[in-house]
C-alpha cells in the first residue's frame, strides 16, 4: 500500500484537511501544528478531531504527519529560544493527543556556533525534557540538507541524538529526500546503498515518515531547495524506485514541492502510476 500525501493548511481544522486529502487521491497529509513563522496555536476542536479520526478509520488512512514550526531551535546558543522550543514542543505533544498514533517531525535545530556536538546535546536535552512515558506521539528527528550550522545533515549526528534519549521508544526519523541528496548522500543514483548505510548507522526501524522532494541541487550542494516531483537534479526514476522500494513500503510519504493542491493532485496520481497502481 502507498501512503501517499501531502502538506496541507491546518487552518479549517482535521476534518477539512482529511476531505482535502482524499479530493487530491491521498491517504495521508502533514500540517503545521501552529503558524510555521510563530507560536500563535489554533484551540483544537474535539468534536472535529473525532470526526476525523472516524474519517481516516473508514477510508483507512496512514500515518499522519504533524510538523513542528521553523521557528524553534533547540540548540541555539540562546537561553531563551532554547526554552521557547522546549515549550512549544511539549504544548504540540499534549495536542497530538487529540489525533493518537501518529507522528511529530521537527528540524533538529542550527547550533548557532556552538559546535555540533553542543547541538546535539541540547537537542537531546529538549527530548528528554518533553518526552513522557504516556504519550502517544513518535517524535521525528528530519534529515537535513547541511546549510549553515544545521545539525542533522549526517546520519550519524542523529544517531547520537537517539543514544543519548531515554525513551528512545517514542523518537524516530524522517527522511527528506531533497534534504539527504543536497546532504551528499547520492539517494538517486545509488537508494540501495543510502538504505543500507541509514540501516547499518541508525537502524531502518527508526524511520516512519518519508518527504518526497525534488531538489533544484545537485548531490551534496548543502542548498536546500525543493523541485517538483521529476523537475529536479533527483529526477523522475529516482521517485519510481523510491516510491516502490521494500524498506520503505507502509510510510508515509508526504510531498512538501512548490506546488497548489491541483498540483499536487497531479503529482498524487504520478506518484500511484510510478508505483504501479494506475
Amino acid at each position: 500500500m502507498l501512503y501517499i500525501g501531502c502538506h496541507l493548511s491546518s487552518s479549517d481544522g482535521f476534518l477539512a484537511m482529511g476531505k482535502t486529502a482524499l479530493a487530491l487521491g491521498a491517504n495521508t497529509f502533514q500540517f503545521f501544528t501552529r503558524n510555521p513563522r510563530g507560536s500563535k496555536a489554533k484551540a483544537i476542536d474535539s468534536a472535529d478531531a473525532a470526526a476525523f479520526r472516524a474519517l481516516a478509520a473508514e477510508h483507512g488512512f496512514g500515518t499522519i504527519v504533524a510538523h513542528a514550526p521553523y521557528t524553534i531551535n533547540p540548540c541555539s546558543k540562546d537561553q531563551h529560544t532554547r526554552e521557547f522550543a522546549r515549550m512549544t514542543m511539549a504544548d504540540d505533544l499534549q495536542r497530538m493527543e487529540y489525533i493518537p498514533g501518529n507522528v511529530y517531525n521537527f528540524h533538529p535545530g542550527s547550533h548557532t556556533g556552538q559546535g555540533v556536538e553542543t547541538g546535539i546535546a541540547q537537542i537531546a536535552e529538549t527530548l528528554n525534557a518533553i518526552l513522557t512515558p504516556d504519550i502517544r506521539t513518535t517524535v521525528l528527528l528530519e534529515t537535513m540538507a547541511g546549510k549553515g550550522s544545521e545539525v542533522g545533515s549526517r546520519f550519524e549526528e542523529l544517531r547520537e541524538i537517539l543514544d543519548r534519549v531515554t525513551l528512545g521508544d517514542k523518537m524516530g526519523v524522517c527522511l527528506d529526500t531533497c534534504h539527504v541528496s543536497d546532504a551528499g548522500y547520492d539517494i538517486a543514483g545509488d537508494i540501495d546503498g543510502v538504505l543500507t548505510e541509514f540501516d547499518k548507522i541508525i537502524g531502518l526501524h527508526r524511520l516512519r515518515a518519508v518527504h518526497l522532494n525534488d531538489s533544484l541541487n545537485p548531490v551534496g550542494a548543502h542548498k536546500d531547495r525543493h523541485a517538483p516531483i521529476g523537475e529536479g537534479y533527483l529526477g523522475i526514476d529516482a521517485f519510481r524506485r523510491l516510491v516502490s522500494h521494500p524498506a520503505l513500503q507502509g510510510l508515509p510519504m508526504v510531498l512538501e514541492t512548490p506546488n497548489d493542491l491541483p498540483g499536487y493532485a497531479e503529482e498524487i496520481a504520478l506518484l500511484r502510476r510510478l508505483h504501479g497502481e494506475q
